[in-house]
């Protein structure tokens, strides 16, 4: 309980002195902070460099949290590098490096998160929508549907930042800081782990620029950084000078700019990657691109672009009232991932029981269509589930051949009673 008094002491404070920086929050990395950051702390993560999990930590849980307390606010911590991994992009060869800390750093950064996102949490704009509390993509999503749907239709800036956890600049980013946080305990952890390095194949080492993507900070600090460099910029800057309406809507680094007049999308266009320059970041130049999102009747040419966007192909269709309406389907990248994930399963665990395989299907198949299951979409999840019906077919076929194997018509039979695959489902209903 006191730990959320504090919490929302220092909320108040700065939503209520907007221009006030903090000199004096590092002493609530107490006992009690860290205790309520590591039960936030996902304890199924893959382990730091010095091979501790979340079970051994636990063992000595109240001594380590003591320790781990007193350094931090004394100043002594040392932040250990991050171990690196590369993890392949969807649909694409190149790979993605993930940074994974030690389980007791995951702690800390999320206690030091916990001050961060208490502080910053009154300053972020409702643009802003990824890796924030109450907020979620599909919120994000309606809210693209709903101004495209009150402008009538617009043209779609869709932006992409080149790399951008691997370019974020150290010391824009303390500038940045340096506005709002002045606490040196807190400060000092910060730079501890932008500086902290990076263990890869017996070595460690130091770059100056990015912050690991996949520690807990990460996001707060990427939202901090593009929350002065973009939202800021565009709501203060971009929309008063605009002759028309436009919006911006930020899902962490991924991001898309609505115009309803296309000479202010080529003006913006134009000036972003200069933004984004003078703040250490590249606009990609091959995946930036301007799309005509008008509705077919206000096309000369009757085709209006799509784009895609958290998943989703966006683009025009039709309601069942034969009225103009924004529609979205699952992207074609996203459905060849879901498809590939039921594959693996399938050739991998055909040895299992009818029934074990069967529930894990069926949470694959929930978590798909908790996110896709969108007014709209219904055709592509019902794709998945045939799809999944078929490949688990397959694989079971292979796993007992000649006149024990299954066949078509008891596989259905069993489909139809104890093998029940959960059928499609909208889950979301934008209206």
């Amino acid at each position: 309980m006191e730990m959320y008094t504090q919490q929302e002491r220092i909320a108040y404070r700065a939503r209520t002195q907007p221009q006030e920086a903090f000199v004096s929050i590092g002493h609530c990395l107490t006992r009690e902070w860290l205790e309520k950051a590591y039960h936030l702390t996902r304890k199924d993560g893959a382990v730091g460099v010095d091979g501790v999990t979340a079970q051994a930590y636990e063992q000595n849980l109240d001594e380590n949290l003591d320790r781990l307390s007193d350094l931090a606010r004394s100043g002594k911590y040392k932040a250990p590098p991050v171990r690196r991994v590369y993890v392949p992009k969807p649909g694409k060869k190149e790979v993605r490096p993930i940074g994974i800390p030690s389980f007791e750093d995951k702690v800390l950064q999320r206690g030091v998160s916990m001050i961060l996102e208490a502080i910053y949490e009154q300053d972020f704009k409702n643009c802003s929508y990824g890796f924030r509390p109450g907020r979620s993509a599909h919120q994000a999503l309606e809210n693209i549907w709903q101004n495209v749907h009150q402008m009538g239709g617009c043209w779609i800036l869709d932006a992409d930042i080149r790399k951008f956890f691997d370019t974020l600049d150290h010391q824009h980013l303390r500038e940045i800081l340096d506005r709002r946080i002045r606490d040196g305990v807190v400060r000092r952890l910060i730079g501890k782990w932008l500086k902290a390095g990076v263990w890869e194949s017996g070595s460690v080492s130091y770059p100056d620029k990015g912050t690991p993507q996949g520690g807990c900070i990460s996001p707060i600090l990427s939202n901090i950084y593009l929350h002065t460099v973009l939202d800021e910029w565009f709501e203060n800057q971009i929309r008063p000078r605009l002759k028309g309406r436009a919006f911006l809507v930020r899902f962490a680094d991924d991001f898309v700019m609505g115009f309803s007049d296309e000479r202010d999308a080529l003006r913006v266009k134009e000036v972003l990657p200069r933004r984004f320059g003078r703040f250490g970041l590249e606009v990609h130049p091959d995946k930036t691109r301007l799309v005509n999102f008008m509705p077919p009747h206000k096309d000369p040419e009757g085709n209006p672009g799509t784009f895609d966007f958290l998943g989703f192909t966006h683009g025009w269709g039709k309601s069942k009232r034969g009225n103009d309406t924004v529609k979205r389907k699952t992207a074609k990248d996203r459905l060849s991932r879901a498809l590939k994930a039921m594959k693996q399963y399938c050739g991998c665990n055909r040895h299992l029981e009818l029934s074990e395989q069967c529930k894990a299907l069926n949470r694959k198949l929930t978590g798909h269509y908790a996110y896709f299951g969108i007014t709209g979409n219904y055709r592509y999840l019902n794709r998945v589930y045939h799809e999944t019906t078929r490949i688990w077919f397959k694989w079971l076929r292979r796993r007992t051949r000649g006149r024990r194997g299954i066949t078509w018509d008891r596989f259905t039979v069993l489909l139809s009673t104890v093998l029940a695959l959960r059928r499609p489902i909208i889950m979301h209903s934008y209206t």
